[in-house]
């Protein structure tokens, strides 16, 4: 090969590589401008660029959007009012470096289960309103043809460090910051009332049911913790946003 001809090729491959990159970026553009008009023809639950849904179809891109809110308190709150979610928002409590909550608001309803009147975050009610729209509701219907009026919880905030089958640990609760709550179960719009306590065990519906959502907890929260954890969640699902990923 002469030198002439190594150049040759050389140039021939250094404007195919830019030839490359040109059509990359415009294919880039041209994405980006058909997904960011407001008449894009993309469902926004497909739509990276949309914000989040809660009563959206769950997509791909959900977690993501879900992430965005999650990072954005004005845009969380903003999530929850459009769905419908009641969360009275409240000044946010600073205890100390461990003990606090931002993003501070008392929850009494969700998309259509109503709860009792609890002091939150917003991220955890977001997460928990996701889990009681996609997985809750769609799993009583299917379960007891009836849907949930209620979640019944035990709490979300409190000032504490981690307890432990061995005792009281060292590192601070994730309900010190209001980061988790504690769901004991569900009243159905029929009446009918479904424990943790008296009916986790077994195989029948009750049972079935709320193993069904303790495992979809485990999409919308980073650490699900039910009575198979241990006796001190003998009676109640620990919900918890932020964490390594830990469902059991």
């Amino acid at each position: 090969m002469t030198k002439r001809t190594g150049r040759r090729r050389i140039l021939y491959l250094a404007a195919s590589f830019f030839s490359i990159i040109v059509f990359l970026f415009l294919v880039g553009s041209a994405g980006y401008v058909l997904l960011s008009h407001p008449k894009s023809p993309l469902p926004d639950h497909w739509n990276p660029l949309r914000d989040l849904s809660v009563t959206a179809p769950v997509t791909p891109v959900t977690s993501y959007q879900l992430t965005r809110a999650l990072a954005d308190e004005a845009l969380c709150r903003g999530t929850l009012s459009d769905a419908g979610v009641t969360f009275d928002a409240m000044e946010d409590l600073t205890i100390d470096p461990n003990c606090g909550i931002v993003g501070r608001g008392l929850l009494s309803g969700l998309t259509i289960a109503r709860v009792d009147p609890v002091e939150t975050s917003c991220t955890t009610t977001l997460r928990l309103a996701m889990w009681e729209h996609h997985v809750v509701q769609p799993a009583a219907r299917d379960a007891f043809g009836s849907g949930v009026a209620k979640l019944r919880h035990i709490g979300s905030y409190n000032c504490r460090r981690m307890r432990t089958a061995q005792g009281e640990n060292s590192r601070w609760s994730s309900h010190a910051r209001a980061d988790s709550i504690d769901i004991i179960g569900v009243e159905l719009t029929d009446g009918r009332n479904l424990t943790l306590l008296e009916d986790w065990q077994g195989t029948g519906s009750k049972a079935l049911f709320l193993r069904h959502i303790w495992r979809g907890a485990c999409d919308w929260f980073r650490v699900v913790l039910s009575p198979d954890f241990n006796h001190l969640h003998a009676d109640h699902f620990h919900l918890q946003g932020p964490g390594w990923g830990y469902c059991r």
